[in-house]
């Protein structure tokens, strides 16, 4: 039983690395390309205003 509470422990905490990992990945794409997301959204809302 307590080595099953380990595994589960370690998975988890596998979990947690993989979803940091994702979450770095998906911060620093938005800072490289930080500028093209701005106009993308500035033109949809322009868009959006002019509809």
């Amino acid at each position: 039983m307590g080595r099953f509470l380990i595994s589960i422990r370690q998975r988890s905490g596998m979990e947690l690395v993989q979803v940091a990992i994702m979450v770095a990945i998906a911060v620093a794409l938005g800072l490289i390309f930080r500028a093209q997301i701005t106009d993308f959204v500035n033109r949809t809302f322009e868009g959006l205003n002019n509809f």
